[in-house]
């Protein structure tokens, strides 16, 4: 699969990020729109419901957020700042 710098190239992690993304499983019906939306691989289907897997390489773009039909995703962009840097601004 590769490091993240290889996936996406010009971008920089910064640790510390926290859990910024929670899935309410009471809501959540595992349609798997987040995880079909998400380019950084960040979700899974367990138990017939979408989970975090790892926040590690999330772009914060908010699209699982914007594709959850039912509202079970909570996205709040992380504490003191972006979880990554772009080379490009």
């Amino acid at each position: 699969m590769g490091s993240q710098a290889d996936r996406f190239p010009g971008i920089e992690w910064v640790e510390g990020a926290g859990d910024f993304i929670k899935i309410d499983t009471e809501l959540c019906d595992a349609c798997a729109r987040c995880l079909k939306v998400c380019l950084a691989d960040c979700f899974e289907i367990s138990e017939k419901k979408a989970r975090v897997r790892s926040l590690a390489g999330c772009l914060e773009c908010a699209s699982c957020w914007f594709v959850c039909e039912r509202g079970a995703i909570d996205f709040n962009w992380p504490p003191g700042g972006k979880g990554y840097k772009s080379l490009w601004g």
